[in-house]
């Protein structure tokens, strides 16, 4: 239970509270309030300001309630009529700057209310408010109810609020064990990565919080002892310890993530902060109250981790004064491909270009299927060298898997295709090899801790991680090659797509042009 308030701050602007929204700042010595923008809809109301001279007009006036009423005519009548260049979800994003701007009335209604009776947390009655102002059905019944004769919206919803928080506050219907049982999968990662937290945490507490929604619903919802009116009543040290003990016992299983198979075991007390962090981004995140997330706002996020685009070929930095990689792997293959003869350019051509079988070609050149086959294969090889030319994967793979175990190992980019095959090559391991990178670079542990632990001694050790180092580099080069090949069948589709039928001839001077 809070001893106070946290203290809200006050906004520069009047416009600001159409687009932004609250989260509570715990890294002062007394809690306030913060106000974070919805980037989408900061870049609307810029649309408009530019667009709409009306709009733009009332963004001077000293009072709200002329941006009050325009999103509201749009949201519950479709007023004004629409212009070419508003969104043609216009009135998605009018509910949506309503809403945010109920966010200071449900901290005075909250306010109020936790005055009146603290028998619960500041945070759970905010909490009941928000849901309401983030449920567009019951935010359309509360509005439609609404007359800008008697009081402003702020007033109004402050009193609507205060009502509701006392009624549903009597039977926590909205208690923060429900919210965290509740919340998809998809809306929690996506609420703790709004509230700053990353990989490998993020994966972990998605795990973590798995086995304590099973071990809470089993002892608490569906326990008969449990009245209907309390069913989301407080977890005991016992829930929490059931749980941490079923994560343990999990994470070393194939469908564990890979953030959670490498990380230690958990205690108790470690998932039940775990939780609570679950919780207060789950209730810092306005969204995630909502029954479903726009696209937009993922796309939005101002926290969004970047990750790296370029081609999976290239995996060391080019020379500054070279072409990419990229370029230099398109003209090479281009080059191969001019020094073929005239039938290796036709196999290829309608194969790749007119997407010919092997039989109907065989038929062409009144050979056997397999004739054709090997020729494909011969000729494919002979390009795929040709790549391997300029990285000499063998060369550089010792040196990437090394440097992947050091500072990657717990947080592989699941995007980058190379640090998804090392991932599955791992989990490929036996069960030594992956108990020895969990303690190495996992842990962090040094040669002679990993000596006693395991019962080796430490040359074992030593050789241990060599020897499984060399099966990394093993299964990165086999996925290599596949992905090589991939890459190699599209490269040449596009190139053959488009050449004219009746003159095959001309597939060499467009290559050369190109």
């Amino acid at each position: 239970m809070l001893n106070q308030l946290p203290v809200l701050s006050r906004l520069e602007h009047l416009v600001h509270r159409f687009y932004m929204y609250m989260t509570v700042d715990n890294s002062m010595s007394r809690r306030a309030i913060q106000w974070r923008p919805e980037l989408h809809l900061q870049r609307n109301i810029d649309l408009y300001k530019t667009q709409h001279q009306q709009f733009a007009a009332l963004l001077n006036q000293k009072s709200e309630q002329g941006l009050v009423q325009f999103w509201l005519d749009m949201a519950l009548n479709n007023l004004p009529s629409k212009y070419n260049w508003e969104p043609e979800n216009r009135i998605q994003k009018a509910w949506e700057h309503l809403s945010l701007y109920c966010e200071e009335s449900c901290y005075r209604a909250a306010s109020q209310v936790w005055k009146e009776n603290q028998s619960k947390c500041w945070e759970e009655y905010i909490f009941f408010a928000r849901c309401l102002v983030y449920d567009p059905v019951k935010l359309r019944e509360i509005l439609t109810k609404y007359n800008p004769t008697i009081s402003p919206l702020y007033a109004y919803m402050i009193e609507v609020l205060r009502k509701t928080i006392k009624e549903q506050g009597a039977v926590a219907k909205f208690s923060k064990w429900r919210l965290l049982c509740k919340k998809s999968h998809k809306e929690l990662k996506e609420a703790l990565i709004r509230y700053g937290i990353y990989e490998p945490e993020v994966s972990r507490f998605l795990f973590a919080r798995k086995y304590f929604k099973q071990i809470y619903q089993f002892n608490k919802i569906q326990n008969p002892v449990t009245r209907s009116g309390q069913r989301w009543v407080e977890p005991d040290s016992n829930d929490f310890q059931e749980a941490a003990e079923y994560y343990n016992a999990e994470k070393l299983l194939a469908i564990a993530p890979h953030q959670v198979a490498v990380g230690k075991d958990v205690t108790r007390e470690q998932l039940q902060g775990w939780m609570e962090i679950c919780i207060t981004a789950l209730r810092n995140y306005p969204q995630s109250i909502t029954p479903s997330i726009s696209l937009e706002v993922i796309d939005a996020v101002s926290y969004k981790i970047e990750s790296d685009k370029s081609s999976y070929l290239e995996i060391e930095d080019s020379p500054p004064e070279q072409e990419s990689l990229c370029q230099r792997t398109q003209a090479i293959l281009k080059h191969e491909l001019l020094t073929l003869n005239e039938d290796q350019q036709e196999i290829l051509y309608l194969y790749y270009g007119l997407e010919w079988n092997q039989k109907q070609i065989a038929g062409k050149f009144a050979v056997t299927q397999g004739a054709i086959a090997r020729r494909l294969q011969t000729i494919e090889r002979r390009l795929i060298n040709a790549i391997y030319s300029l990285k000499q994967p063998p060369q550089w793979v010792t040196g990437y898997v090394t440097t992947w175990l050091k500072y990657n190992y717990e947080t592989p980019d699941h995007s980058d295709l190379i640090h998804a095959a090392l991932v599955t090559a791992v989990k490929r391991l036996n069960t030594q090899s992956q108990d020895l990178l969990r303690l190495y670079y996992g842990y962090k542990l040094d040669i002679d801790t990993i000596s006693k632990q395991l019962y080796i001694i430490p040359d074992i050790v030593n050789e241990l991680l060599y020897q499984t180092n060399y099966e990394l580099e093993l299964a990165l080069l086999k996925e290599l090659d596949l992905m090589i090949i991939k890459f190699l069948k599209i490269w040449l589709i596009k190139q053959y797509k488009y050449i004219p039928k009746d003159n095959i001839c001309l597939q060499a001077q467009q290559l050369t042009l190109t």
